[in-house]
């Protein structure tokens, strides 16, 4: 038997298929899209499973359409990370439009968590839209931070107020490296900040899509003290997590 795992965040959509033994054989993702309902059903069509649990933003969607059972982003991440990493004691997740910062007993059930879905700030679309505001791409971002020779400070985290202070920065000849590292920075003690408290100590999974930034693992892991536990594709997490809830 198969089980699968469908994630349906708010710009991709992760599906993962494992087998009876908990090893992945299947793993795809789509865009999320302005029909995250039909891109997720496509997903479904190109792999065979006996059992589907979906978390994300749009599981319930999921759930009435599919008859699915589902599972909140924070158990997902959770046991996903666990999987990963046994050794696993927290998870920082960062994905487009929410952070969560998870701790865990040693069994890997969920001791504390919190999580920030009210606005932008601090999560991958903040990170994108001042990307585009300063010339770069989403995937060039963080390597372009990196050469920054000092970071500039960024006094909003409003996603609104910060696009226009960037605007003066950039009117003001200020170094747009300089610039994005500043905004970097600003993310990453918003989220040093929660995984600090809801954690003591122990090693920390790093998932979503912005830990694929490498300026975030940087500065995170700078401010930590301590490596981050980053997995091939960060983004998969939740996905897989679900679907080793669905073999369960």
């Amino acid at each position: 038997m198969n089980f699968a795992g469908i994630d349906i965040g708010s710009r991709s959509i992760e599906l993962v298929v494992v087998d009876e033994d908990g090893r992945i054989v299947t793993a795809l993702r789509a865009d999320t899209g302005f029909d995250p309902f039909s891109e997720a059903a496509a997903l479904t069509k190109r792999c065979r499973y006996d059992n589907i649990v979906a978390t994300g933003y749009g599981r319930n969607l999921f759930e009435i359409s599919f008859d699915a059972l589902t599972v909140t982003e924070i158990k997902a991440h959770a046991v996903g990370a666990k999987a990963l990493f046994p050794e696993a004691e927290a998870v920082l997740d960062i994905g487009g439009q929410d952070s969560k910062a998870i701790s865990l007993f040693a069994d890997g059930k969920i001791k504390k968590f919190e999580m920030n879905d009210r606005c932008a700030a601090g999560t991958g679309k903040f990170l994108e839209i001042m990307a585009g505001v300063l010339g770069f791409t989403i995937d060039e971002f963080g390597r372009e931070a990196l050469l920054a020779e000092r970071e500039l400070s960024i006094s909003s985290m409003c996603t609104v107020f910060a696009e226009s202070e960037v605007t003066s920065l950039i009117a003001k000849g200020e170094d747009r490296h300089e610039i994005a590292l500043g905004l970097h920075a600003s993310v990453m003690r918003r989220a040093a900040s929660m995984i600090n408290r809801v954690r003591s100590e122990g090693a920390i999974v790093f998932t979503g899509g912005v830990a694929k930034n490498p300026c975030m693992i940087t500065l995170l892991e700078g401010k930590l003290g301590q490596k981050l536990l980053v997995p091939d594709d960060p983004q998969m997490v939740g996905a897989l997590g679900a679907a080793l809830l669905a073999r369960s």
